[in-house]
């Protein structure tokens, strides 16, 4: 009950009492029945009137709070309405999650299966080998050479110590060649790759290290540049993935500067294709400079031979030169000397026929 509703209730109150003082006062004069009759009948008609008071004023509250609610009624409707709609939705995503959530599970368990899988193949000696040789072929294909053009793979060359085969040597200008090696251990670079507990995973990464430095060693050993000649007096050592020389070189921060002491340049499939398409460029423009040799060659012939045939072509004119004027002379002779004597058998009438009249060449 608000505070209006008491306030009426109160003056509703006040009034009974007041119309009960009046009854008290008339009671002197009427008599006692008469006056709890009136008294009951003003009091029954004063509780009417105000209940009806009370009553239509909060009936007009009720109507003005309605008002002010329904608004507020119509927006939770569509409230409620939206989170029917967002539960919809969501129970459609959740289902929608789950399958995608159950799909990578799959995948990355399937991944981890191929994974493995691949690891245990690269332990294997025959793989490995196999998988460093397609690397290196796919960096010189992507570095733009062709194979037994720019490059061959499998040369072998006997030596007093045995037989030497790379895994390929490319072809540069001037004749040379780089021989490029891609036989790296990885046992030690996958057991890294496994270990769960950070001091297993220390000690598998220095022994591959160790296993990169051992094949250094090998690798200067075999001084491939002195059987493979004229070639730059070092070997470049492929590692197939750059994780595997990164970690090397974060564990022996010195292997670089050592490897290229014994003339191997390690090389990545980044830096391979770099060092190839420079390769490549300097074969071109080797290339470019031989036809420009060529073509000075060709231009340097064609002019002394031009020069011949206008030496030819000089005497030629210089003989027509001649051989016009004593054309000319011989016409003017016979023409003063031979016909003058000749057309005058015509006069004498020894024959009809006219001489023709010689005229010399006119030289341009």
């Amino acid at each position: 009950m608000d505070s209006t509703t008491i306030f009426f209730a109160a003056v509703t109150l006040f009034l009974g009492l007041a119309l009960g003082v009046l009854l008290g006062q008339r009671m002197s004069v009427r008599s006692s029945a008469d006056l709890r009759q009136e008294l009951r009948a003003l009091s029954a008609q004063a509780v009417t009137e105000s209940s009806q008071q009370v009553f239509a004023m909060t009936d007009a509250r009720m109507h003005a709070a309605e008002r002010v609610v329904e608004p507020v009624r119509e927006s939770l409707d569509r409230l409620s309405q939206r989170l029917v709609s967002l539960e919809t939705q969501g129970a459609s995503w959740q289902s929608q999650l789950k399958q995608q959530v159950e799909s990578v599970h799959l995948s990355g368990t399937e991944l981890r299966r191929e994974t493995q899988a691949l690891a245990d193949a690269l332990r294997r000696p025959q793989v490995r080998g196999h998988w460093g040789e397609m690397q290196l072929r796919r960096s010189l294909e992507l570095a733009g050479m062709l194979a037994r053009c720019s490059f061959d793979e499998q040369v072998s060359r006997r030596t007093d110590d045995g037989l030497l085969r790379p895994d390929v040597v490319v072809s540069m200008t001037g004749g040379k060649s780089i021989v490029i090696d891609s036989k790296v251990s990885l046992d030690a670079f996958l057991s890294a790759t496994h270990a769960t507990d950070p001091h297993l995973r220390d000690e598998s990464l220095a022994r591959h290290a160790r296993q990169v430095r051992q094949h250094v060693e090998a690798l200067a050993a075999k001084a491939y540049w002195r059987q493979f000649t004229p070639s730059p007096e070092f070997v470049v050592m492929f590692m197939p993935a750059e994780a595997i020389f990164s970690q090397a070189l974060e564990t022996d921060p010195g292997l670089l500067d050592y490897a290229a002491s014994k003339q191997v340049m390690l090389a990545t499939p980044i830096t391979l294709i770099a060092m190839l398409k420079t390769v490549a460029y300097a074969w071109t423009q080797e290339a470019l400079a031989d036809n420009a040799r060529e073509v000075h060659q060709l231009g340097r012939e064609l002019y002394e031979r031009l020069g011949t045939v206008g030496n030819h072509l000089d005497m030629l004119g210089r003989s027509l030169t001649g051989a016009v004027g004593a054309y000319n002379k011989t016409v003017a002779s016979v023409e003063s000397r031979v016909l003058v004597s000749a057309r005058r058998m015509r006069d004498l009438e020894v024959t009809d026929k006219d001489l023709p009249s010689l005229e010399g060449v006119v030289a341009a």
